[in-house]
């Protein structure tokens, strides 16, 4: 089955694993995501990640962590969307949830953090909050 948003996809999984409270959740992979997943362990939402191969386009592996029983990661949201693109100067980059959230920027150095783009100097499409 072909997913028209793989993003969303990756963010709907990792809330569903959480709410049900998996220890892990198996996604398929893409550079993309492993980006996403990188930041999210940075950023210490997520206890860790693996790429498994499958002779295909590989499995994202994420590890999800849990703070008295309840998931860290509180809040998941797509901001822009396929039909429906965001995009933000670097002096517009949103704070989310007064800055105790992230927001993820695509930017053309990489996928950021709204703090790290604004360190860097640059702006580009929101693609989601976390908190």
């Amino acid at each position: 089955m072909s997913v028209t948003d793989p993003i969303a996809d990756f963010l709907t999984r990792v809330r569903n694993a959480g709410k049900a409270r998996h220890k892990s959740v198996d996604i398929p992979a893409s550079n993309l995501k492993k980006s996403l997943a990188q930041i999210l362990v940075e950023q210490k939402f997520v206890a860790g990640y693996t790429v498994l191969e499958d002779n295909k386009q590989g499995i994202l592996r994420i590890q999800l962590k849990y703070h008295e029983g309840e998931p860290v990661i509180q809040g998941l949201r797509r901001v822009s969307r396929p039909g429906i693109r965001r995009y933000r100067g670097k002096d517009d980059l949103p704070r989310v949830k007064g800055g105790l959230g992230i927001a993820i920027v695509s930017t053309s150095k990489g996928v950021m953090t709204e703090v790290q783009a604004r360190k860097n100097n640059v702006g580009g499409e929101v693609l989601a909050f976390i908190w």
